[in-house]
């Protein structure tokens, strides 16, 4: 269970991947995935080896059918021919043929249960061929493709991501295989933090140590993707939970690293031991406003009389929880704290991993942050994103959008960058920008419209979840996206000096 007192490293048993061990009291472990074809053999031996380069031990590749399943076995010859040493992962979703033909070629497998059946024996036969190649397997459950009798019954909830990975969990165990990594990701940090708690206390309840890999989906770029991935990560390596993270950004995959290494650097060592006089104030896995009537503020907003704690210890994170907890009336709090880093980028993710958690757990109620290094302008906008990322105000358009990889079907950056300079003026919208249909409807369920890649050159436009227009070309998608959103009343033209176009 979660200490609120200190920091405690969740134990977890070892797991080999390639010459990189995880678990245990190994270091956590940074991970991120190539975005290049996996039939072209040069191009992904080229970005594998920048990305190790960077600093990333384990990296990720797609496997959409088994011609590029089996093409893993020429990538992994050139990568060890140019002296990288970095693990190889499969990602598999939709056949589980080419999970049993990546086994024979790579390090790792990485699986969906809800493209699996475990009654139909092929969870069984993958792990046959996994012990067979001393191949790792993770169970990689996605909040927006649970298989459809777990979301029959439970919904695209937190608890019926659980139940999908413990059905998998449980047969690994029946087959004795123990070489298994568990992830509950989510492009909605709220329901992923929440996931993750809910699986460790399922896993302690039945003696299991699997290790667990950590990430946001569809985080988006930039500094609110930052923002978003390590407010949802940092939640959890607070608690002492992860051994492997992966930042995804809509970026170069190179780029995502500095930013993970950046947060289990930040959490390798968190001193203090803080008491905590009404821990049944606070719930792991049930959002509970402490003062729901107050709408979280910034700095600048604070009114006079709002009380303010500053977090001064090694470990800001249980030092302001235990504090709020402890007080004795219900008076709204912010919470502060000094981050003497010179860049924007250092001050926002060291911040939101610090303290974005208050704000996912009802206990916090302003923010305010000290930076001498940057200007108001930067610390507002900062703590602004901090909330919208931890879902509790809105300040502007939110992009739900995938860090692009194998499967995706356009330029996926130029096309983010080309809709926010469009939209970015429009307030309380979540606007998904998805390269493919593989995680692109489930992973962007909450968004207020879709834009997915449907086939090369074509897109698919969606209103919440419903397809609105189908393969429709790419160079006239942006214009009926913005077409969309005025049909239904959300479009405002934007003010001067606001970013958009008319």
């Amino acid at each position: 269970m979660i200490d609120l007192t200190r920091y405690r490293r969740r134990p977890a048993g070892e797991v080999r991947i390639g010459g990189i061990t995880i678990g245990g009291d190994r270091p956590v472990a940074v991970q991120s995935m190539t975005n290049t074809d996996t039939k072209d053999t040069e191009a992904c031996v080229a970005q594998i080896v920048r990305i190790a380069r960077a600093g990333c031990p384990v990296v990720r590749l797609t496997a959409r059918d088994l011609r590029e399943a089996e093409n893993l076995g020429a990538i992994a010859r050139r990568v060890r021919e140019e002296g990288c040493g970095a693990a190889l992962v499969a990602d598999i979703h939709f056949l589980p043929e080419a999970a049993a033909v990546a086994a024979r070629h790579v390090d790792k497998v990485r699986i969906n249960p809800g493209n699996y059946r475990t009654e139909h024996g092929e969870l069984e036969r993958l792990v046959g061929l996994c012990r067979a190649h001393d191949t790792a397997l993770r169970i990689g459950v996605n909040h927006g493709s649970l298989a459809r009798r777990v979301f029959d019954r439970w919904g695209d909830t937190p608890q019926g991501m659980v139940v999908s990975a413990m059905e998998f969990l449980r047969e690994c165990r029946r087959l004795g295989f123990d070489q298994v990594v568990v992830s509950m990701k989510s492009s909605n940090t709220r329901v992923m933090v929440a996931a993750y708690r809910l699986l460790v206390e399922a896993m302690e309840a039945e003696g299991m140590r699997y290790p667990i890999h950590l990430g946001v989906t569809e985080a988006g770029n930039g500094l609110e993707g930052r923002i978003k991935s390590a407010v949802g990560i940092g939640a959890l390596l607070a608690d002492g939970i992860g051994d492997t993270v992966r930042v995804s950004l809509t970026e170069a995959p190179e780029r995502e690293v500095p930013v993970a290494r950046m947060l289990v650097e930040h959490f390798r060592d968190r001193a203090g031991c803080f008491e905590v006089r009404r821990p049944e104030r606070w719930s792991p896995v049930e959002y509970r406003r402490r003062c729901p009537g107050q709408a979280p503020l910034i700095g600048r907003e604070l009114p006079a009389g709002f009380r303010v704690i500053e977090a001064v210890s090694g470990n800001p994170t249980a030092e302001l929880r235990a504090a709020i907890l402890n007080l004795d009336d219900a008076e709204p709090v912010a919470v502060r704290r000094r981050y003497d880093d010179t860049t924007a980028e250092a001050v926002a993710v060291k911040a939101a991993a610090d303290l974005g958690v208050l704000f996912l757990d009802g206990l916090a109620d302003g923010i305010v942050l000290d930076a001498p290094h940057l200007d108001a302008a930067q610390r507002a906008e900062i703590e602004l994103m901090i909330l919208q990322a931890a879902r509790v105000r809105m300040s502007r358009t939110e992009y739900i959008a995938c860090p692009s990889c194998g499967r995706t079907l356009y330029d996926i950056e130029a096309t983010l960058a080309a809709v926010k300079a469009r939209t970015s003026h429009l307030k309380n919208l979540r606007i998904g920008v998805m390269g493919c249909i593989v995680n692109g409807p489930g992973e962007m369920a909450d968004a207020d419209y879709g834009y997915v890649g449907a086939a090369p050159g074509r897109i698919t436009l969606y209103k919440g979840r419903e397809i609105v227009e189908r393969n429709i070309p790419q160079e006239e998608a942006l214009d009926r996206l913005v077409a969309l959103i005025r049909a239904h009343g959300d479009w405002h033209e934007p003010d001067e000096g606001e970013e958009g176009a008319r």
